[in-house]
């Protein structure tokens, strides 16, 4: 039986991915290596992207940065990605002005984090969250990763943002599968698994889809793991799940994921160029060595890595 896709999947995609930042060796933004990546998310089945997420390095982006990426997206991808715009500030005046700001330059949603750093009441992310999603006037997933952030969102603070016409969505990334059960059951928000390592469980368990950061690499990975939920396949979802863990455990759990990210995707050719803006510095060779295992494990090699993104390309 097919499991009929939720309605916040056309407002968001199902399978989205977490876009990481090209830039140059100077640390300037590469908008070929935009270009590039976008063409390899849509040849490899992404429906979604974030752009200026964590793993876009949104903290080091200027706000006319951040702009561009959107109306890039815009333009390089039509309406065949969702594009979602990362506000993650603990400075409410300031993520107004990045909402409209984002909403000017196409983008389709907004993806909220909880303020970081000031560690606010519940009443208060909440107050942050309808705020920003009012002066943006798109639809809102919310995102509650408290490890960044350093306070969660409350099941009982989700709840009642559901109430509100604008929040239709959760990015988990807290990594609590019961308390995200509660949530889905007792509301219409629509949960997308933040943690690639847990995106099996997530979607069986009723999630509407993911945000990854492996997905930049292998989104088509990720694709065929969601049709096998969609049609109840677990031995399917099972052996796809498998498949991934080398890399999701490469890129997820040796560094930042944004480091990891960009490595394997020059690794694959899909950008020329891994730098990343400081405090974030470059994979390390031993970094380097485990990514490299990890993709000759799911089925890139050095000799046929620039053919197959040119097929992807083409």
């Amino acid at each position: 039986m097919t499991i009929a896709p939720s309605p916040a999947s056309t407002i968001f995609g199902t399978n989205l991915v977490a876009m990481a930042t090209p830039m140059h060796p100077d640390g300037s933004l590469d908008l070929a290596g935009v270009d590039a990546l976008l063409a390899h998310l849509l040849a490899t089945r992404c429906d979604g992207v974030v752009i200026a997420g964590t793993t876009g390095e949104a903290p080091t982006l200027t706000g006319h940065e951040i702009s561009q990426l959107i109306a890039r997206a815009r333009r390089h991808s039509g309406h065949a990605l969702r594009v979602t715009a990362g506000i993650g500030t603990n400075n409410t005046a300031a993520g107004i002005e990045m909402a409209r700001s984002a909403a000017a330059a196409g983008a389709d949603a907004l993806l909220i984090t909880a303020p970081y750093y000031s560690r606010p009441t519940q009443a208060g992310i909440a107050e942050h969250i309808v705020a920003i999603a009012e002066a943006g006037g798109l639809p809102v997933m919310a995102y509650d990763v408290p490890a960044r952030t350093g306070v969660a969102i409350e099941a009982s603070t989700l709840v009642e943002l559901s109430h509100h016409p604008l929040i239709g969505a959760v990015k988990d990334a807290k990594g609590d599968l019961y308390e995200a059960m509660t949530v889905m059951y007792s509301t219409d928000l629509a949960y997308y698994c933040g943690i690639d390592e847990l995106a099996l469980p997530y979607l069986a368990s009723g999630a509407t889809g993911l945000v990854s950061v492996t997905g930049n690499v292998v989104a088509d990975r990720y694709a065929e793991l969601i049709a096998a939920i969609s049609v109840g396949d677990l031995d399917r979802a099972n052996a796809v799940q498998r498949s991934l863990l080398p890399l999701t455990d490469a890129v997820m759990r040796t560094t930042q994921g944004a480091i990891t990210a960009k490595a394997a995707l020059v690794r694959i050719g899909v950008i020329s160029d891994a730098t990343v803006r400081r405090p974030l510095l470059a994979s390390s060779a031993a970094d380097l060595s485990r990514l490299d295992t990890a993709l000759s494990a799911t089925g890139f090699d050095q000799e046929s890595s620039s053919e197959q993104v040119s097929v992807r390309l083409a």
